[in-house]
């Protein structure tokens, strides 16, 4: 139709307007997109908390809560900080703020076991945003890949929290799609080198690339 207006985007709306508060309710809506849809943006989460600062009143736990979780899903990315960061500190010693951060530092201090017991108490904070679960299986196995080269089965199965039949399914996935193997008997995974568990291949590759190009390899690397 002539002269229609072409809906603006939220990154747009962020880009123009990130101060006005007018923008809260859009803003606050598109965190529960992010729920439903599965998507994320920390850009639009930032500023949403930004706005927040200047409208405290305004603030709403549930959302907010819900963007956190989201924020945790992103590690190893540091989202959960830059939020909580934004979050005024009298609130972060209240629940739901107090549990994430609880979380949160079991997860970035690989206390998994520890992680998943707390996560198991507070399934009404964690189980409305979907994919959490499987979102932290995948930051501990990043985790793991980077630390070990070889790990005994009930090291995996306390990180992602996963036994049994399922873990079984899962290691056999592994093996066929992502050059995992395993020894004695299956009790003994073996993940693929790369250049954190594996001091040879990081020796190499330093030795490889010009220096002038380690700086471009960053984003591809991260």
């Amino acid at each position: 139709m002539p002269g229609a207006q072409v809906p603006i985007t939220i990154e747009q709306l962020v880009a123009l307007n990130p101060y006005n508060p007018d923008i809260l309710p859009d803003l606050e809506n598109y965190v529960e997109e992010q729920v439903v849809t599965q998507t994320y943006s920390l850009d639009a989460n930032l500023c949403l908390l930004r706005l927040y600062q200047f409208q405290p009143a305004r603030l709403d736990v549930r959302i907010v809560a819900r963007m956190l979780v989201k924020a945790l899903m992103a590690l190893p990315a540091t989202d959960f900080n830059l939020c909580m960061f934004l979050i005024p500190e009298r609130l972060q010693m209240e629940e739901p703020f107090l549990t994430l951060a609880t979380l949160a530092h079991f997860l970035e201090t690989a206390h998994f076991r520890e992680f998943w017991d707390e996560a198991n108490r507070n399934r009404d904070i964690l189980e409305v945003v979907p994919g959490f679960e499987q979102a932290i299986q995948g930051y501990a196995i990043h985790v793991l890949s980077i630390t070990y080269q070889r790990l005994p089965r009930s090291i995996l199965a306390e990180a992602i929290n996963v036994e049994g039949l399922s873990l079984d399914k899962f290691l056999e996935y592994q093996v066929n799609n992502n050059g995992w193997t395993l020894e004695k008997g299956g009790q003994l995974v073996v993940l693929p080198a790369n250049e954190d568990n594996h001091p040879v291949l990081r020796k190499s590759s330093a030795d490889s690339i010009p220096l002038e190009h380690v700086a471009r390899l960053f984003p591809v690397l991260g």
